[in-house]
């Protein structure tokens, strides 16, 4: 596996949000850890930044392009309604092996379900070498008066190479959602719905409550299903939401913070971005190193939440 990332240029930092809607710095800092957040430009796309996250683990694994034969792209914002991002990327990456090239919708859970997918295609036999990337431009479906979201969100994409081997890299995935608690967090309109507002809404309490408890039980889930206890993690690699979720959920499992990976201060809320963002972090510091296990744990609107156990 080699990874990727990218965060576009312009940084807002809460000082500036403080200018625009009614917040400070030390609330946006208690209420979710979060310092500052990366912005597109009025120009960036999801696309672009995706390109730049996939060229850097392209460069990262050393292969040829052209040996990718199954590409992923997990957004809630692409750039058209179709075709694809994923195939946008296929093109400007130069692929034209006409593997298949797709997009998934899962909101913050976007990445862990493209995962699933992927490992699921290598593991069958249907695909050798995959890209998978997670990217979204939030800050393009923002309310910028609305301070429940506006502060918790930013733009990034990360992406990864998987690949058919004979050691075990995933070990397991697991994949849940329920659309009953729609309403808790939602973008109220579409394309074929467009009776609401195009940004993001949010009741951040009761998102709160009922994603540490059911991360919580998706960590027991995996764990439960390898045959490991907390003590086999090397590293928890959350979803970097909200940093009173991630601290609520390693003391539910009782799991030193020092064995999380945290990168929620730098970047804030990216969506699908988050997890392959918060990887490609770890791997570049030296943090996360072969042979070591994580797990991998998001949850996002819809309500969709998962997991992957992985060797890296």
């Amino acid at each position: 596996m080699a990874t990727g990332g990218y965060l576009p240029e312009r940084i807002m930092t809460n000082a500036e949000l403080a200018s625009m809607v009614d917040t400070t710095d030390e609330w946006i800092q208690t209420r979710t850890g979060i310092k500052k957040r990366h912005i597109a430009a009025e120009n960036e796309t999801t696309a672009d930044m995706a390109e730049q996250a996939a060229r850097n683990a392209i460069a990262a694994a050393d292969i040829d392009v052209n040996s990718i034969d199954f590409i992923i792209l997990a957004t809630s914002t692409p750039d058209l309604i179709y075709p694809s991002t994923a195939c946008l990327l296929q093109n400007r990456l130069g692929i034209h092996n006409g593997c298949a090239a797709f997009d998934i919708q899962a909101v913050c859970s976007g990445f862990v379900y493209a995962l699933s997918i992927a490992d699921k295609y290598i593991k069958s036999g249907s695909a050798k070498r995959a890209l998978i990337i997670g990217a979204d431009t939030n800050s393009k479906i923002l309310d910028w008066t609305d301070r429940s979201t506006c502060v918790v969100f930013g733009d990034g994409a990360g992406a990864v190479i998987l690949q058919a081997n004979d050691e075990p890299g995933i070990y397991s995935t697991h994949l849940h959602a329920d659309g009953a608690y729609a309403d808790l967090l939602q973008v109220p309109s579409g394309v074929s719905n467009r009776k609401g507002e195009p940004f993001i809404k949010m009741r951040g309490n009761e998102v709160f409550k009922i994603a540490v408890k059911t991360l919580s039980d998706i960590v027991k889930e995996t764990l439960d299903a390898n045959g490991l206890t907390k003590n086999d993690i090397d590293w928890l690699v959350p979803h970097q939401a909200n940093i009173r979720i991630i601290a609520a959920t390693a003391k539910k499992l009782e799991l030193s913070m020092d064995k999380v990976v945290l990168t929620v201060a730098e970047h804030g809320n990216t969506s699908a971005g988050s997890i392959p963002l918060a990887l490609d972090s770890a791997v570049r510091a030296g943090d996360i190193k072969r042979g070591q296990t994580l797990l991998l744990e998001a949850f996002g609107g819809g309500f969709t939440w998962g997991s992957a156990l992985i060797k890296y």
